[in-house]
């Protein structure tokens, strides 16, 4: 796909699965052409979520589409600060800050992920428990 698009469909980008869930990746630089900022899908089935980890230089904005689950952001002291969440809930993660998500709930737990600077989402790729499904292979709407 050639940047400069502005209308993406999650069938039409590849996915990344990972123990935890997946995460669809929608507007990259290479997908849209966007130069400040990537964001995709995050979609974990209940019981599941992601360890605790970082994203050097980058922050990131997380937006609880459905579900719930716990949220924990370190402090400035590396002090865990953790809240339930849930849908219509906006989650604030400092540059390179650690912080985990779980879902907590019953049902999927989908957020939207935004990265800033751009880049967070390669490093993803280098996680042991990573696999990629091509587009091709993503279910139709």
């Amino acid at each position: 796909m050639s940047s400069g698009n502005f209308f993406v469909q999650t069938n039409e980008v590849e996915t990344m699965m990972f123990d935890w869930g997946r995460i669809i990746m929608t507007c990259t630089p290479e997908i849209t052409g966007s130069s400040g900022f990537s964001a995709g899908i995050v979609e974990m089935e209940p019981g599941q979520g992601h360890d605790r980890h970082n994203h050097p230089g980058a922050e990131e904005l997380i937006y609880v589409i459905s579900g719930e689950g716990e949220q924990m952001v370190e402090d400035e002291e590396g002090n865990p600060i953790v809240s339930t969440v849930k849908a219509g809930c906006t989650i604030y993660v400092p540059e390179s800050r650690f912080h985990y998500t779980v879902n907590t709930g019953k049902e999927q737990m989908k957020v939207l992920v935004v990265y800033s600077p751009p880049g967070s989402e390669k490093e993803l790729r280098k996680l042991p428990d990573f696999r990629l499904i091509p587009p091709a292979q993503q279910p139709k709407g």
